[in-house]
């Protein structure tokens, strides 16, 4: 087992990541197997800090996940109300309100701190 310490610097997660595919398949309980484990948060903290992911832009959002259920425009409409309002929320030419993004969330299933975003 190797000697733990912080990651601050890329060459330190260089090693971390290193380090953690050569114990990539320790036994849990085991020595290696513990060093896997903090090593893994370490190297998650690391890259939170450093290479954050955004959210995604809010209208992609629910078009992805449109695509993904298979839905269509008027299926949209169900969900916000009306035909004219789901092509105008998809073309970018309506903001979402409160009820809406309630909705989304409630029917599509994706999070509100997705659809709250700035577009």
């Amino acid at each position: 087992m190797t000697t733990i310490k912080p990651i601050k610097t890329k060459k330190d997660y260089a090693a971390a990541m290193a380090r953690l595919e050569k114990i990539f398949d320790a036994r849990p309980g085991t020595a290696e197997g513990d060093e896997l484990e903090i090593l893994g948060i370490l190297i998650e903290k690391y890259e939170d800090e450093h290479y954050p992911i955004d959210y995604p832009d809010p209208i992609e959002a629910i078009k992805f996940r449109m695509e993904q259920l298979g839905y269509n425009q008027n299926d949209l409409a169900e969900v916000v109300g009306l035909k004219s309002r789901a092509s105008e929320i998809l073309n970018k030419k309506r903001k979402l309100t409160l009820e809406m993004i309630r909705q989304l969330h409630e029917k599509l299933r994706i999070p509100t701190s997705v659809l709250i975003q700035a577009y």
